[in-house]
Order: structure tokens, then C-alpha cells, then sequence
């Protein structure tokens, strides 16, 4: 899919549209603290060509400088300012807060995971690579289904953190999954991206379940 460079709002970011009048799904991409959002670009590129009608938004400079897990005091105003970007684009898109993914890698899924706990159902979808919790959350998110990708031999965020969250929010009663790479470390690997878009394609969201 081609790429542009566009700045919407006050944030620069890349997007890989489908020409499609109501883009679904939209997903929006966090690189990690000290990256790029070209970082994200191959990830990107494969949600869309996997799913041809989507929008994918990799905004720059949103997950902040701390290092993934360490959001703690900077956290709300980051957290605030995501939340701004993601309804934003959900406007401008006319995409459902059901239909929108969260991607974040390091730093990116700390915010991530962040979000879903301050803002319930703002996104439908988390999927967090090479990231954890800067804080437990003290319930599970009742409207948005987290996706836990890591490799076990994250030197930057030790798996054992990253199980023990899995842990916390199955206690809670979360719709989570949890897929670990024994061969891998902190990286945005090929083998994490497939099994990203698998988990995409093919998990039904518990609340759907519930529904019926």
C-alpha cells in the first residue's frame, strides 16, 4: 500500500489508506520510546495488505520517551493526548470505536494498554508487542479485547512481567490472549506480526459471545 506523510492534528503521521470511503478497520500504530514511526511501517504494510479495506495511522512522537513500563507520573497527559489522537481519526474516518485497533511496540504498548484502562471501549482491539502495564489495572476492560505479543528473551521487558499481567487481568476477568516467541527478544519480529494478524482474524471478541 502506499504510504504519505500527513499531519493530522498537530501530530505527523504516516497513513496507509485503501481508497476505501469508510475505511474498517482503522488502526493506529505506536513505535517504541527512542524509534520512529517508520519503525512501524512493515507491520503497517501487513495489516494492510491483510485487510484490504483498512486505514493505518503511524503517528510520531506519541509514546514519549519513557521506556516501556514507565509511564507512572507522565502517564495521563500522554494517555490524554492519544485518546484526542484516536478520536480524531475516528471522526474524520467515521470509524466505531469497536472497529479501531491499538498497535503499540515498547513504550507504544505500555500506552497502549494504558488507554484501554483509563478509556474502556474507545478501541475495540489492543495488541501489544514487547510491552506491560505501568500500572495494573483495577479491572479488566469490559469493551476492548488485549492481545499480548512478547519474545522470550526481551531483554527490555522481561517475559515473567509480561505473564504476570496476563495473569492479573485473567484474575479480572479480562478477554485477553497472551502468545510468547521462545526464540525472540524486544523486536517487532515477522513471526509476532503473523500471529498479530492471526489473533485479528480470527478471535471473536468474548463480549460478542456474551451477547448472544
Amino acid at each position: 500500500m502506499p504510504h504519505l506523510p500527513t499531519d493530522p492534528p498537530d501530530v505527523e503521521t504516516i497513513e496507509l489508506l485503501s481508497g476505501s470511503a469508510s475505511p474498517k478497520p482503522l488502526f493506529v500504530l505506536l513505535h517504541d520510546a527512542g524509534g520512529t514511526a517508520v519503525d512501524m511501517l512493515e507491520l503497517g504494510n501487513r495489516l494492510g495488505d491483510a485487510f484490504a479495506e483498512s486505514a493505518v495511522l503511524i503517528p510520531e512522537g506519541l509514546s514519549g520517551a519513557a521506556r516501556a513500563g514507565q509511564l507512572d507520573a507522565a502517564q495521563a497527559p500522554q494517555v490524554r493526548a492519544l485518546a484526542d489522537f484516536v478520536r480524531a481519526q475516528q471522526a474524520r474516518f467515521g470509524a466505531l470505536q469497536s472497529d479501531t485497533a491499538l498497535v503499540g511496540l515498547g513504550a507504544g504498548a505500555t500506552l497502549a494498554l494504558a488507554l484501554s484502562d483509563a478509556h474502556d471501549g474507545l478501541v475495540g482491539r489492543v495488541l501489544a508487542f514487547g510491552g506491560c502495564y505501568a500500572v495494573w489495572p483495577a479491572k479488566a476492560p469490559a469493551l476492548t479485547t488485549l492481545h499480548l505479543l512478547h519474545g522470550q528473551m526481551d531483554a527490555v521487558v522481561p517475559v515473567a512481567r509480561v505473564r504476570e499481567d496476563f495473569s492479573s487481568l485473567m484474575a479480572l476477568g479480562a478477554d485477553a490472549t497472551l502468545d510468547v516467541a521462545s526464540t525472540l527478544g524486544h523486536a517487532l519480529h515477522p513471526a509476532l506480526m503473523d500471529q498479530a494478524i492471526t489473533r485479528l482474524q480470527t478471535c471473536v471478541p468474548l463480549r460478542f459471545w456474551k451477547a448472544l
